[in-house]
């Protein structure tokens, strides 16, 4: 096996393993794939999602993407990534921004991992900020929406039967056990040593809701499942999205469920002040809702008479896939300091969802 030294000084072999990298197995994958030869340097840590681990780095003057899951696998770690790396691979002809799959490994050689590697994406996550060209042009802000519409109206667009995702999931009744579905998460956290237990006043009401108003007639097609701008890379001189990224929770189902998350999530008046989005909450110029829907519904062409409900969906089932961390935090399975904010962010969510009830 090759190695070099990185410019700090420190060794690629200590930095890779630090990082969750087997760089024996990485660099046997490699050359079984035909993807370059010689040493395998310059490894970075990538920030993004707060599960799995993100590692760039160099072989033969290419740069690759690492995605693995964490270094404490879950159950469903390696189920998560398989499915990813399956999506990205439907998505290959398609003209939806995503990362560039390069090659997957499916067996569990990276110490008990899958992984996969895929094209790297210069771009910039708007949750940590913006460049100054976008602080500086309301018109690059205002584009961003747009761009971000466009991508889940693609996405929506796309045939998943002739992208090889039949069996990607359950779209047929996929609105209909929604509501049941989440509720039986929320009950599980019970569980949890010490968790008192959901301590949200708008709850009853809210579910009672989402089982009473549900769509009669829904749409089928492939979701991103949590999209919103902290899971979006755009380009730094261009109002142009060039990637949505963390594809862990997409399935076969609701597209208008993406839509409905988008708007939940996005920066605008009277919207959610913490969460994905948090860091432009005092930046104004932003699409507002109305016209995200209107946009989404131009492109698609879609019946979104009951878009209310599935922005109420989406307010619903992040608040409750984030209170799952604030259960753990009191069972000392989570930072109790990352559960308390998150359980904020659930606080208001439940707030959001009740004003479009």
């Amino acid at each position: 096996m090759s190695l070099s030294n990185s410019q700090n000084g420190i060794n690629e072999s200590d930095l890779a393993e630090r990082l969750g990298v087997d760089l024996g197995v990485l660099e046997a994958f490699m050359d079984a794939s035909d993807l370059g030869n010689g040493p395998l340097t310059d490894f970075e840590l990538l920030v993004g999602g707060t599960q799995n681990i993100l590692v760039k780095y160099n072989r033969a003057g290419r740069s690759f993407v690492l995605r693995r899951p964490p270094l404490h696998l879950r159950a469903s770690s390696n189920e998560v990534l398989r499915r990813e790396a399956r999506v990205l691979a439907a998505l290959s002809n398609s003209d939806v921004p995503h990362p560039r799959l390069i090659a997957s490994c499916d067996e569990e050689l990276m110490a008990g991992a899958v992984f996969y590697l895929m094209e790297p994406v210069c771009g910039f996550n708007p949750a940590m900020g913006l460049p100054e060209i976008y602080k500086e042009s309301a018109d690059y802000r205002h584009r961003m929406g747009i761009e971000a519409v466009s991508a889940i109206a693609k996405l929506a667009k796309v045939d998943y039967n002739l992208a090889g995702l039949s069996d990607f999931g359950s779209p047929e009744n996929f609105v209909d056990r929604q509501p049941d579905r989440w509720i039986s998460e929320l009950e599980s956290y019970s569980k949890l040593e010490n968790y008192p237990g959901p301590e949200i006043s708008n709850l009853p009401k809210v579910a009672k809701w989402l089982q009473e108003n549900k769509p009669g007639k829904t749409v089928f097609g492939i979701m991103h499942g949590d999209f919103h701008l902290a899971n979006m890379l755009f380009d730094y001189n261009s109002p142009r999205l060039l990637a949505a990224v963390d594809w862990e929770m997409s399935t076969v189902g609701d597209p208008l469920l993406d839509l409905g998350w988008l708007i939940a999530t996005w920066p605008s008046e009277g919207g959610i002040k913490y969460g994905p989005a948090m860091a432009l909450t005092s930046v104004d110029g932003f699409c507002t809702p109305d016209e995200l829907i209107a946009a989404y519904g131009s492109m698609t062409g879609f019946d979104l008479t009951y878009i209310n409900w599935y922005v109420v969906l989406a307010c619903f089932k992040l608040g409750i896939i984030l209170e799952g961390t604030y259960a753990r935090a009191f069972a000392k399975k989570a930072d109790r300091s990352v559960g308390e904010l998150l359980h904020t962010i659930t606080l208001e969510l439940f707030n959001l969802a009740e004003k479009y009830l």
